[in-house]
């Protein structure tokens, strides 16, 4: 994780996207234990009660679980719900807006495949 940290939102909204990235890229999985409440702060220099607060959200969406007196781990299930949310988000808020951006520049499906795919440059 890096430590920039945007005016965007707050700091544990940040936090916590950043260790829902962290399952999304295969970097924390199922059983594997998140670092720890004053480890993230003292290695941010931000207040453990923020670290807690983006952990609590993660335990309240069911992402993590809490193991007392051993920490946190990501919940079986997490991924899926994940992907299933993040998909859901994209379409309802994202996707409209680059099929809008597409159609204004007049882009095609088979050029915006084509450029996914790496075939070329759009003309």
């Amino acid at each position: 994780m890096t430590t920039h940290w945007h005016d965007n939102s707050p700091i544990y909204r940040q936090l916590k996207q950043r260790v829902v990235e962290m399952m999304l890229d295969g970097l924390l999985k199922v059983g594997d234990a998140l670092p720890s409440v004053r480890q993230i702060a003292a290695d941010f220099q931000i207040n453990p009660i923020t670290v807690l607060r983006a952990y609590q959200e993660l335990v309240d969406e069911q992402l993590v679980e809490k193991r007392r007196g051993l920490g946190m781990y990501v919940a079986e299930g997490a991924l899926k719900k994940l992907l299933a949310n993040e998909r859901q988000q994209f379409l309802h808020d994202e996707w409209p807006a680059v099929v809008q951006r597409a159609q204004r520049l007049g882009l095609s499906v088979q050029e915006l495949l084509a450029a996914a795919k790496g075939k070329g440059a759009v003309k």
